[in-house]
């Protein structure tokens, strides 16, 4: 970066009118409203819906906020045993007397005794739950990615808009300080006009069809509604169920689609980023391309914002120039992360968007993006709140608006699955996102509106 001598704080000085009133260019909005069962006084009733080690971590700190768990729902009880010793320890002897259920069906059939569920399921349940509850008047938070294909999203987005519900997408980051500082940051002018920004340090495939060989499956398990609407297969021990489901496409959808929800998170709130107009795969033979990311995502203009480019860098790094303020500040320990590159400056932060740090012209160092002295002036716009979780409590109390609803949460899964369809179908693609259809190839549709199995489903 070029050094100059002008000062940059005159520029930085921005009105708190002009930056408006959120992140993206429209009020923060609640999906629907409260509704008039929920106790503004009281404590949230919870039904934890998917019991793996992401729904028990949600569900103990939803405890810690105030959430009253009542209820358990998995189809392996040795996950639901997990869940209710956790919540012992977090919630105290009232969830003792949680109720246990085998299917989401039967707790729908007991919808008055909860007010609000976290749905903690692999990605493929995370449409038909979701979906099932908010039609049930309860208030949702699901973890991220929303959906498990484009289509999903787009639907739940559209029913979040007249649902009487309060929603939230499970990518916690957007709680944290340093994003919405970064936001505030960005959308002020801080680092120019930003044509790159690149992600490295997080892989972006899965196998498609199912493992070879077959186990018995253990007690009291049903495997079938695990698979729910997927395509069915044989059970097989330690390949899908309970860590690794996220390695095949039947079921998640592969990295990209496990971070793109934290890492694309910040460039669409702060950088007013639509769906993108092509998305380039550079793998072949299911290998990346020497010297080139993963996948690319391209940004078209947006009223003054310029074009840019977002590089999912997969295995890898970025080019040595491009890493070049992180290696003068940690050498040849460089993290991995997220970089946006402006004509000004650049911002670091985590994959989860903490940790920022920014760097404009002139400065010797990326500083911490909360104590940066030339920009201090830039207004503060956005909320500030203890945790993600407790910003959904509080909503659905009535008290405040979350962050990351499902019209929110939906346009960010729809942006990371549209390079999923790329990378399923095999080419880049020319990309329609308001019609969810690749221009070049519509070959790619399958992969947009997935088919699924009806036998499990409301």
């Amino acid at each position: 970066m070029k050094r100059i001598a002008s000062s940059r704080r005159s520029f930085l000085k921005v009105s708190a009118a002009a930056l408006g009133t959120a992140a993206f260019g429209r009020p923060l909005i609640v999906s629907g409203g409260a509704p008039a069962s929920t106790d503004a006084n009281g404590k949230l009733n919870l039904a934890l819906v998917g019991c793996g080690g992401q729904g028990r971590g949600v569900m103990r700190g939803l405890l810690s906020n105030g959430a009253n768990l009542v209820a358990l729902c998995d189809p392996d009880p040795e996950m639901i045993d997990k869940a209710r010793g956790d919540a012992l320890k977090s919630g105290g002897e009232a969830t003792r007397d949680a109720k246990a259920y085998e299917d989401y069906r039967k707790l729908l059939d007991n919808a008055s005794s909860f007010d609000a569920v976290l749905v903690g399921t692999p990605d493929h349940w995370h449409a038909p739950l979701c979906k099932a509850f908010m039609q049930a008047g309860k208030h949702v938070y699901c973890e991220k990615p929303l959906t498990h294909s484009v289509a999903e999203a787009r639907e739940l987005r559209e029913l979040s808009r007249t649902s009487n519900v309060v929603t939230q997408m499970g990518n916690q980051g957007s709680a944290s300080e340093s994003l919405r500082r970064c936001t505030e940051v960005i959308r002020a002018g801080a680092l120019g006009r930003i044509r790159e920004i690149y992600q490295w340090g997080i892989g972006v495939t899965a196998s498609e069809g199912s493992a070879e060989g077959e186990d018995p499956v253990p007690q009291g398990f049903n495997w079938d509604l695990w698979v729910g609407p997927s395509a069915i297969r044989p059970f097989k021990k330690d390949v899908y169920h309970p860590y690794r489901w996220r390695g095949w496409f039947d079921f998640g959808n592969g990295s990209l689609a496990d971070f793109c929800c934290h890492a694309i998170n910040l460039p669409m709130r702060a950088l007013d980023l639509g769906y993108p107009e092509k998305i380039v795969v550079n793998l072949e033979g299911g290998k990346q391309v020497s010297d080139k990311a993963a996948v690319e995502f391209h940004f078209a203009a947006r009223g003054d914002l310029p074009s840019l480019t977002l590089y999912w860098q997969g295995s890898g790094t970025p080019p040595a120039e491009i890493l070049r303020p992180l290696a003068e500040v940690y050498q040849d320990k460089v993290p991995t992360g997220l970089l946006i590159i402006g004509e000004k400056g650049c911002i670091y932060t985590s994959h989860w968007n903490t940790g920022g740090l920014i760097r404009l012209e002139g400065e010797p160092r990326l500083t911490d993006v909360l104590r940066h002295e030339a920009t201090k002036d830039i207004p503060q716009t956005l909320p500030r709140v203890a945790n993600h979780g407790r910003e959904w409590i509080d909503a659905c109390r009535g008290q405040g608006k979350t962050f990351s609803d499902f019209d929110t949460g939906g346009k960010l899964t729809e942006i990371g699955l549209a390079g999923v369809v790329g990378i399923r179908t095999g080419k880049s693609l020319d990309w329609d996102g308001e019609k969810m259809e690749a221009k070049n190839a519509p070959e790619a549709a399958r992969f947009v509106h997935t088919e699924c199995r009806r036998k499990w489903l409301t």
